[in-house]
């Protein structure tokens, strides 16, 4: 994707989701999301959602990308945002970094709650059963990143009740 920094590590399933993340996730509570980086086309300023969203919380950057059904990378430290993406000489758009998102704007600069993962359990047939969302509560409400089925969803209202809750940490 010619990010700086950005070597993913895609896991399928909410038990290695927890296990390699967890921890790390569940420590980011009481923190402030302080910023924030999404990549958008300069020609146009639409996201391009295939590309990871990073969330920093007083210094701590989570960076967040799903890919494919069911694969999500959570990343720790490792995106430069201020480097600028390469390699797209085959495409009439160029990306580049963009730091502001009108959907996460409320929670700028909000102490973090509760981290919960989010694991897709409709009740019939379902492409997406065993997707893994990760939700950020706030005093101004949740966020959560999801799998757009091949790419990053970013929504704010209530989850589906479809959805088993694993909250981490406290």
């Amino acid at each position: 994707m010619g990010i700086s920094g950005f070597e993913p590590s895609f896991l399928v399933g909410i038990d290695a989701i927890r296990e390699a993340h967890g921890t790390r996730l569940a420590a980011l509570v009481g923190r402030r999301l302080t910023g924030l980086a999404l990549v958008r086309f300069a020609e146009d300023g639409e996201w391009f959602a295939d590309c990871p969203v990073v969330l920093d919380f007083d210094g701590i950057q989570a960076e967040l990308c799903h890919w494919k059904l069911d694969e999500l990378s959570i990343g720790w430290d490792t995106i430069d945002t201020a480097a600028m993406i390469t390699g797209w000489e085959w495409s009439e758009f160029t990306p580049e970094w963009s730091r502001s998102d009108k959907r996460l704007e409320p929670f700028v600069d909000q102490e973090l709650r509760e981290v919960t993962l989010l694991d897709w359990r409709p009740s019939g047939p379902d492409l997406a059963a065993g997707t893994v969302a990760v939700e950020f509560v706030f005093d101004a409400g949740r966020l959560r990143i999801a799998n757009g089925l091949d790419e990053n969803c970013i929504e704010v209202d209530a989850a589906q009740s479809a959805n088993v809750r694993h909250r981490l940490g406290r």
